[in-house]
């Protein structure tokens, strides 16, 4: 049976330091860019739209990518791409600071949060607010540059952007909740090219939420020590190391088919199914490497999900032209 309160953890003899290692940890990069570079006064807006980590904008800016190279690579598009970057890290960063304005007290409880500006009083709650009303508005400039059907698309996801924050507070499962809103972008790019949906679309999108559900359950592991007291529930709790690469395994190759189905109904060149089968790959080392007992291997496996987006869309627009 799966102990939701220990996370089924039973820790190894070599992994003795493993609290030692959760209690030191920190997801702010110190000595970076931003401390050298910008301004001490802007350093809690950067840190709160995580502009100093950027690896959650790739996440959800693939699955726009994808939908949009899957829809057409017509010259008249490429701009969506550049349009669509801003987006994501704009929409990135304002999803960032409302999370983080919500869950500043759960914050201040995880040694991988509790430095963040909120809960380390850096900034004010005011202040997060006028910011994330700030990135919102300019997104919703972006958006409502779309055609009509993309702007309704756009609009739809907002429900969910609101209460993924919350949803780690009800049930083992948020990872879903965030898979449902970081891929609406497959459904918003799809519809700003073609200004319709397709099943074709549907089936990337569901395959990204299954992608999602894998490499955030990963990232969860970083912190199912301290979550428990936190009041914090994921499926890495839920799953524990013991289940966890069963599941992953899962994940990944439900979302592998699917992405396999939707280039196959779009219609992919030979070229798509050799650059899926390298992402798939890619997965795959995921699941045998990844340390779960360790949670800067964790992180490091979550990051690398970049390199599998990277590898799907050059699939995607290399099966356009042969």
């Amino acid at each position: 049976m799966i102990d939701f309160n220990r996370g089924n953890f039973d820790r190894p003899k070599k992994y003795t330091n493993y609290a030692l290692a959760m209690s030191s940890s920190s997801d702010i990069p110190r000595d970076g860019w931003v401390d050298r570079l910008m301004p001490k006064r802007i350093h809690p807006y950067i840190r709160l739209s995580r502009f100093d980590r950027p690896i959650g904008t790739w996440l959800l800016l693939f699955p726009c990518w994808w939908a949009i190279a899957m829809t057409s690579i017509n010259s008249a598009h490429w701009y969506l791409f550049a349009l669509f970057w801003v987006g994501a890290l704009l929409m990135r960063g304002a999803g960032c600071t409302w999370n983080d304005i919500l869950d500043r007290d759960i914050d201040a409880l995880v040694a991988r949060t509790r430095d963040r500006p909120l809960p380390a009083g850096e900034i004010t709650v005011r202040n997060a607010l006028i910011w994330f009303a700030t990135q919102s508005a300019v997104s919703a400039v972006i958006l409502f540059s779309l055609n009509s059907f993309a702007v309704w698309t756009g609009l739809a996801s907002l429900f969910l952007v609101a209460v993924y924050p919350l949803a780690k507070r009800y049930t083992f499962w948020p990872q879903l909740v965030l898979g449902l809103a970081f891929n609406w972008g497959a459904l918003l790019g799809w519809a700003a090219v073609s200004g319709s949906l397709t099943l074709s679309a549907i089936v990337l999108y569901v395959g990204g939420i299954f992608w999602t559900l894998g490499y955030d359950t990963i990232y969860a592991h970083q912190d199912r020590i301290d979550d428990p007291a936190a009041g914090v529930k994921s499926s890495a709790r839920a799953l524990g190391v013991v289940y966890s690469k069963q599941w992953l395994t899962c994940f990944y190759l439900i979302a592998a088919a699917l992405f396999g189905t939707a280039g196959y109904m779009s219609g992919l060149g030979w070229f798509f199914w050799v650059g899926l089968s390298a992402a798939t790959a890619q997965l795959v080392w995921q699941v045998f490497k990844v340390d779960l007992y360790n949670p800067g291997d964790c992180l490091g496996k979550f990051k690398s999900n970049r390199l599998f987006g990277w590898l799907l869309l050059a699939g995607i627009v290399g099966g356009h032209l042969n």
